[in-house]
């Protein structure tokens, strides 16, 4: 059987590895499993057939043989325990990276998705200036804290895993705002991800679709 996961046809950010699709195939890369791409646009992710995958018409969602996923850290979590490389193999360890994986998706990911709603979508807003302040403080309350875990360290514990692959994915749409380069741990960390073999593969496959040579 064949893995089979689903893209934006057309990807809002251009192909700069922020769509949710970049971390399935940063991923599967890590654990060396090949897969197929179906482009999706944004009317077919409304689609009967599509919502039978995704019921809130959403991508990625990921298909193997008889069993069909959607939510990027469900997929994730998957992968990393049925295939070596991104769960360590020792209980506590393991306990420990998953921790991380929630970490990234429900406590460091949704201020950051708040910044880039109040930034992008609600900059006409007569209030937004007032209010652009107050979230980056709670980006920068959540960035605090991660910064002093992660102090000199490589990674979050000890060696790579989903947790930090989710992090890293999370942290890159920081990037554009100027606040990942307040912290240099953070951003040396999200570098050392971006270096990885695996990541440099699925962003490339990422950026081919979307890059101006492929319209």
């Amino acid at each position: 059987m064949t893995i089979t996961i689903t893209a934006f046809e057309r990807s809002p950010d251009g192909g700069k590895g922020l769509a949710r699709d970049t971390r399935v195939r940063w991923a599967l890369e890590e654990v060396g499993q090949p897969y197929a791409v179906r482009f999706v646009s944004f009317a077919g992710m409304k689609a009967p057939d599509h919502l039978a995958i995704h019921p809130f018409g959403q991508i990625p969602t990921y298909e193997d043989g008889s069993l069909s996923l959607f939510e990027t850290g469900s997929i994730v979590f998957h992968l990393a325990e049925q295939h070596a490389g991104l769960l360590p193999k020792e209980r506590n360890a393991r306990a420990r990276a998953i921790t991380w994986m929630f970490a990234a998706l429900n406590t460091i990911e949704p201020p950051i998705l708040e910044l880039t709603t109040a930034r992008i979508f609600e900059a006409d807003k007569p209030w937004s200036e007032a209010r652009l302040p107050l979230v980056k403080d709670r980006v920068r309350a959540r960035l605090d804290c991660l910064s002093t875990h992660l102090g000199v360290a490589d990674w979050l514990d000890d060696a790579f895993s989903a947790g930090d692959l989710l992090m890293v994915s999370v942290l890159l749409r920081l990037r554009m705002s100027g606040i990942l380069d307040e912290y240099q741990n953070l951003a040396a960390y999200v570098a050392r991800g971006e270096a990885r073999p695996a990541y440099i593969r699925a962003y490339a496959a990422q950026f081919a679709i979307n890059a101006p040579s492929a319209n």
